[in-house]
Order: C-alpha cells, then structure tokens, then sequence
C-alpha cells in the first residue's frame, strides 16, 4: 500500500494532488503501491519510445563522441531540475518529473533537423511537431497493454504534455499562433478536452523552464568540447562573462576542461534559484487556492525574472549563431535532413520496405511513414539508408 505519510505530506494548495486526478480515458483500478503520477512515470520509463532516446542525438550525430548528450542524457538532466524547482515551490515532484521523461519522446532522428525535414516531407498533410508527435505515442503509437493503444496516462498529464509552453487557443478554439494546431492535437481533443485555452498545471511549467535550463547550460557544454566556441568567446554574453570572471576569481589558472564544469554548474544554479525566486513572487501575487487557479492565470507563473529572461535570450542568440549554424554542424545537418527525405520518398513508394506492423497502419499513408521515420534512432535510421540506396551520407 501507499505510505499515507506520502499522501499527507505537505503540498501547496496550488500543487496538482494526484488524489484528486481527472482520471483516464480508459479508467483502472487504483494501483496499492503508486500515485497516479507515479505510475504515469513508470509506464513511460519502460515504454519503448524512451529506450529509443538513448541513440536520438540533440545535435551532434550519435558517433561523434560518448561526451556529447543524447535525447535520454538531456532528458534525465531536465527531470532533475524539474524535481528541483517543483521541491521547492511545493509542487507535486512526480508530475514534474513525468513531463520532464516525457517531453522529447516525439522527437526524431538527427534533432531538430530531422524534424525539419520530416515536416517538409508533410507538407499539406499536417506537417509534423514533436510536441504533437509525444501526444500521438502516448495516446496511439505505444501498443503494450492489452486494454488499450497507448500508455493512458491521467488527464494532468496529457494536458502538461501538449500545453507546458501556454495555452494553444484562445477560449473560442481558435489557434493562438499564425499555424493550425498539430493534426495529431486536434484529432485527440475530439476524444478528450485538455482545455487548450487555458494555462497547464505549475508542473508542467516547472517541466518547461527545466528544459530550457538544461539546454543552455549543455549546449555550452557540448559546444565547448567539440571546440566549436572557446571560453573567451562566451564573454559575448554579459551573464556568461560575470559567472567566468567569477570562476577566474576564485581559481586563477583553472585548467579548461574544470573551467567548463564549473560554469555550467553556475549556470544551472543561477538559473534554478533564478525559477524558484521568480515562481514565489508570481505564485503570492495570484494567490492561487488551487490548482485551477494556476491553469486560469494570465501568463505563467514558473518563470525567470527579466534580468535572467534576457540572459537566456543571450545564450540562445550565441548558440544560434555560434553552435546551431557553425558550418560544421550544418554540413552534418544537411547530410541529416537528405537520409530522412530520402527514407520518406522511398516509403511512400514503395511501402512494402516496411516493417509489417507499419504496413497494417494504411499502405501509402505519410502519416504512418511519419511516425515510423519519427521512432528510429539515429543508427537505425542510417542503417535503413544503407539497406534501401547505393550510397548514404557520413555524417561526419
């Protein structure tokens, strides 16, 4: 059984209690031993699409080195910061944490180049959006459970997934940016209202803000050393010089490969403390008495304070530049975008090259293609290449 003492522990009143859980789309009996969250986590934790984060690269190709991070590192290093920032503010860890496992599943091969390409290759059928994508595995894609497709995650869930950057619609439904929703979004909000106008839970912003931390801090990382940027020139950005000159201070002469651990700690930690200072101010200016609260405010209340918010703009601005666009990277992006549009094409020609469990999706379906391009790894996704054309890309 569930330790009552978990269940009694204090939670802020605008935390999601998962005993008060909107529930499932296809309802189950209570588990004994879990939270509702907490068993969201775990089926996500064993689902295949997870596994399959640990050879998806963030920006450099999985055979560029065992240092860079993939999707799966990335992952569990937003998870941590998540359960960080909702500790602190009194949230529900479990949910936090569950998000943050989540938030990347619908990615595709070779980052968000192969994203790019994949949505080129759907045009004017939807596109493809990896946020959309992670609701079409955890809702169809995943086919482990006897009683239903997906993993059927609670409601709390589901809304955090689709809506931890803010709403997606105003109240009358109409899309807030100048793009339709994603196929896969308005398909499922026929079967169940995840209130598309509204805020998500504090969670799932803690979840948000994590992702955006964890990128900063190891893009530099990553980028460092791969030699693409030096120390010095992080001095472009001003919050970035103050935590270096800072570093300098106390350890004249740090040898680099500490120097570099030492500022990405530093960025983390100002950023994490930046969140939870921020949350606080925001969270006793609504003084929200519960969750819904939360979800009707007017803008986030997990955020950074001005003076972080333009530093992480900063950094952004630098990697875009400096690591996103270096021609090195590109190159290898390129070569990237060309293997998945060559799979999509050859697919759609000829889908009988297929795995059978995708043929049975609907023959000639792009959607089907797509998702199956979407899962492959890295390495397979090459492999496949190898398999159906004379000649594929390095990658190097």
């Amino acid at each position: 059984m569930i330790d009552p003492a978990y269940l009694t522990r204090p939670r802020a009143p605008y935390a999601v209690d998962p005993a008060s859980t909107r529930g499932r789309l296809v309802p189950e009996p209570a588990s004994p031993t879990r939270t509702e969250f907490q068993r969201d986590r775990d089926r996500i934790l064993h689902s295949s699409a997870f596994r399959r984060l640990k050879h998806k690269t963030q920006v450099f190709v999985y055979h560029e080195g065992d240092h860079y991070r993939t999707r799966l590192t990335h992952t569990l290093e937003v998870s941590q910061i998540a359960r960080s920032i909702a500790r602190a503010l009194g949230l529900d860890e479990d949910l936090a944490e569950t998000l943050a496992l989540a938030h990347d599943l619908g990615h595709t091969p070779f980052g968000h180049a192969g994203e790019r390409a994949l949505h080129a290759c759907m045009h004017g059928e939807g596109g493809f959006d990896h946020n959309a994508q992670t609701l079409r595995i955890v809702t169809r894609l995943e086919r482990r459970y006897a009683a239903f497709d997906g993993l059927n995650l609670t409601w709390e869930t589901l809304e955090g997934l689709v809506k931890h950057n803010g709403p997606l619609t105003d109240g009358n439904g109409r899309p807030l940016g100048p793009d339709p929703l994603p196929v896969a979004i308005t398909v499922y909000a026929e079967e169940q209202d995840l209130e598309l106008w509204s805020h998500a839970s504090a969670e799932a912003q803690a979840a948000a803000l994590a992702d955006d931390i964890a990128y900063d801090a190891h893009d530099i990382d990553d980028g460092l050393r791969a030699g693409l940027f030096g120390l010095d020139d992080l001095r472009e950005v001003p919050f970035l010089a103050d935590l270096l000159n800072d570093i300098h201070r106390l350890w004249p002469g740090l040898d680099a490969s500490r120097a570099i651990h030492e500022l990405t700690r530093r960025v983390i930690t100002r950023f994490v403390e930046d969140a939870i200072s921020e949350g606080s101010r925001r969270i006793v200016a609504l003084e929200p008495r519960g969750a819904g609260d939360i979800r009707a405010a007017r803008e986030a209340v997990i955020s950074f304070s001005p003076g972080l918010q333009q530093a992480d703009l900063d950094i952004k601005r630098f990697l875009f530049a400096r690591m996103y666009r270096h021609p090195r990277v590109e190159h290898v992006m390129a070569d990237a975008q060309q293997i998945v549009r060559d799979l999509h094409a050859h697919y759609l020609a000829r889908p009988s090259d297929m795995p059978e469990e995708w043929r049975m999706e609907g023959a000639n379906s792009s959607r089907a293609i797509a998702d199956f391009i979407a899962g492959m790894t890295d390495r397979y996704a090459i492999q496949e290449h190898r398999r159906l054309f004379d000649a594929t890309p390095d990658l190097r």
